[in-house]
């Protein structure tokens, strides 16, 4: 059986009665001024088709492109497909010092680019996004829609929210929030490593909760100062604050089981590090989904469209004197 997947568009073929009706009706201006004997004597014979012709050629070729538009499909019924994913919660630092410009453009934008990669080469995985600092917030649960969790993040807007501060433990506690499972849980972490030297607490409770840290590390050593609407950020004493990236977060990945890797301008660095959470969490989840098998039918339409369009255009009157 024919279907339509967008028949709400095969209303526009009510816009082509009016063509018809005016084509039926309509008379050249010359026609009424002059018999049908005068008109036989001084017409220019062409060998082409006629201006009718043509304009029927042209609604007729509307009328399949419409059809083509609605997709005609053929139903052959459903098919059971059994997918199998990883989960894998990532967390997005959005303190001050993310927004040093010390990785063009700033660090927290160049974390965004990295995660599009990362959504690009992780595959076969659901994937959520909280963002935290000081404290965490959900940007979105684990889902396969790709798209939406790379329009989220990047349309994330900090404008409204506190950013002074990094609390490591508070976000390993909400992506553990966020797995409901007693399971090894992957955590991947987008950050400068903030300001803190000691892990401790945070690596006993990743170990507690089978938390598995991956960290991407973005800055330099040279670091860079934080830009503000008042020029740049200081401290209680006056002075510039220049944020570095901080290495001792490789601990928190090292001894949990993940890994750590600095950021670099190569698009390869996120897919190692894609495989490195691959080949240390196996597909265990599954689920059976409903798929439609359908045989697609809009290009013989479509097709038939142009076709009726170049024989509209092209058979042009040839005139002879």
């Amino acid at each position: 059986m024919i279907n339509f997947l967008h028949s709400e568009l095969l209303w526009l073929l009510v816009l082509l009665l009016p063509l018809f009706y005016f084509l039926k009706h309509n008379k050249k201006s010359y026609e009424a001024l002059f018999s049908k004997d005068v008109l036989d004597k001084i017409r220019v014979k062409n060998r082409g088709f006629n201006k009718r012709v043509r304009n029927l050629l042209f609604i007729a070729s509307a009328f399949f492109m419409i059809i083509a538009l609605a997709r005609p499909v053929i139903n052959r019924g459903e098919i059971k497909v059994k997918s199998s994913f990883i989960n894998v919660i990532t967390g997005l630092d959005i303190s001050n010092s993310m927004f040093a410009d010390d990785v063009y453009p700033s660090r927290f934008k160049f974390a965004k680019k990295k995660f599009y990669l990362f959504l690009k080469d992780i595959k076969n995985a659901r994937v959520g996004v909280i963002g935290f600092s000081s404290r965490s917030f959900l940007v979105s649960p684990l889902s396969e829609d790709y798209n939406s969790l790379d329009f989220l993040v990047k349309n994330l807007s900090t404008a409204s929210m506190s950013l002074r501060g990094t609390d490591f433990l508070n976000a390993l506690k909400a992506a553990n929030d966020l797995y409901q499972t007693k399971e090894k849980k992957a955590f991947l972490i987008f950050s400068d490593g903030g300001d803190q030297s000691d892990f401790s607490k945070e690596i006993i409770y990743a170990r507690k909760h089978n938390i598995v840290v991956f960290v991407y590390a973005i800055g330099t050593n040279k670091g860079a100062v934080i830009k503000t609407k008042n020029g740049v950020l200081k401290d209680k004493s006056g002075n510039i604050v220049v944020v570095r990236i901080n290495e001792n977060i490789k601990k928190l990945a090292l001894k949990t089981g993940g890994a750590y890797m600095r950021s670099t301008l190569s698009n390869r660095d996120m897919a190692i590090l894609s495989s490195a959470i691959k080949s240390r969490f196996k597909a265990k989840g599954s689920e059976i989904n409903s798929i439609k098998d359908t045989i697609e039918l809009f290009y013989y339409p479509l097709l038939l469209s142009i076709l009726l369009f170049f024989m509209a255009n092209f058979s042009l009157r040839s005139m002879k004197r």
